[in-house]
């Protein structure tokens, strides 16, 4: 049996502070261009004021994007395009600047942070910062058999909440979260029908290198089979995590809450960040107040689970690529949002009445001497 408590969280986590919020959006009615002029910008400066509990909201310079990595046993069955066992190689191209996150990262001067919690290579493939949280090489086939032992759940998850003190301790104000997987939105999609009360083929997405016709239909039956096992274990999100999950997953909601905690902001990339905010909900009604949704996908389950939170993506862009490609790409607009918040200048104050009354009259009177 866990020695974690996830009700705790419950206690631990508060709503973004609900007086400075109503005390910008008072400033944001003084400010020369008019309220809702700004659309979706205004609502985004008034919720950073309410997470920072600043008015005016300060300026979001040290964002960083924090990818978990791991590879799923389900990806044998041949549901994702690329061969099981390779996220390593989407890892080390990260890392080696190659991908598109890897680019906009870069272009945009965003730190990108890499954390492996059951890659199939071995742990010296990469540096020890890189894989000093490991659990364990790879996750079970969860059609057929669990992803983690509860232990492994527990480990996982303890690790995404160092991660996130982590960050909220070095002065990171703002994470842009997501995923380096291979078999990871098979198991995001388990975790969104489970939750969601919904069949597989709701959730079945093509993935972020599209599959074909036969590939989806084989991830819809290991999806079936998996939310099989996943229903008894409802109850219990740690449990749920360790049926059908992986440890990277169960890193990310670990991360997730704890970040809530520190009342550090989080900008959900795809599918499987949307999959473990949706346990983290689970566990901590409050949490998803801390949590912005990037881009939407095009993946149903994503579509499904941001519906359930009640969050709505930034950006449509149908970026499909994962490893918080798409998150960056939103991460501008929320730097704007600030800057327009904290930097738009204030309307001069209007005079009273009879203080106007009063300079009409030394207005006229100024006429009183002329011939």
């Amino acid at each position: 049996m866990s020695s974690l408590n996830l009700d705790d969280f419950t206690d631990l986590i508060e709503r973004p502070d609900g007086g400075v919020r109503r005390d910008a959006e008072a400033r944001r009615e003084r400010q020369i261009v008019p309220p809702g002029a700004l659309g979706r910008l205004d609502d985004l400066g008034e919720w950073l004021a309410a997470a920072q509990g600043s008015v005016p909201v300060r300026p979001v310079d040290k964002p960083r994007v924090v990818l978990f990595a791991g590879d799923h046993g389900v990806a044998e069955l041949g549901v994702s395009a690329r061969p099981a066992g390779s996220a390593a190689e989407l890892v080390r191209a990260v890392l080696e600047g190659g991908r598109p996150v890897s680019v906009l990262a870069r272009r945009a001067g965003v730190p990108v942070r890499v954390v492996d919690m059951s890659l199939d290579c071995e742990p010296d493939a990469f540096p020890a910062d890189v894989v000093r949280h490991r659990v364990r090489r790879g996750s079970g086939r969860i059609d057929v058999e669990d992803a983690l032992t509860l232990e492994e759940a527990e480990a996982a998850f303890r690790a995404g909440v160092a991660v996130a003190d982590e960050e909220a301790d070095s002065g990171t104000d703002l994470v842009v979260l997501g995923d380096v997987s291979v078999g990871g939105t098979t198991a995001a999609g388990v975790l969104i029908a489970a939750l969601c009360g919904t069949d597989a083929s709701v959730v079945t997405g093509r993935g972020g290198v599209a599959i074909d016709d036969l590939a989806w239909m084989r991830k819809c039956a290991a999806i079936r089979d998996a939310l099989r096992r996943a229903r008894p274990v409802l109850g219990d999100q740690l449990q749920l995590l360790a049926t059908v999950g992986g440890a990277d997953l169960a890193a990310m909601t670990g991360f997730l809450l704890q970040a809530a905690v520190r009342k550090l902001p989080v900008v959900l990339d795809g599918v499987v960040a949307a999959a473990c905010a949706l346990v983290g909900q689970r566990v901590a009604f409050r949490a998803p107040d801390w949590w912005l949704a990037a881009h939407k996908t095009g993946e149903p389950g994503q579509a499904k689970a941001l519906d359930r939170m009640a969050l709505e993506p930034l950006l449509e862009q149908n970026v499909q690529v994962g490893e918080g490609a798409g998150g960056v790409l939103a991460l501008p607009l929320v730097q704007a949002a600030a800057a327009l918040a904290a930097e738009l200048p204030e309307r001069e104050a209007e005079k009273p009445a009879e203080d106007a009354g009063e300079d009409a009259e030394a207005d006229a009177s100024a006429y009183d001497d002329l011939p």
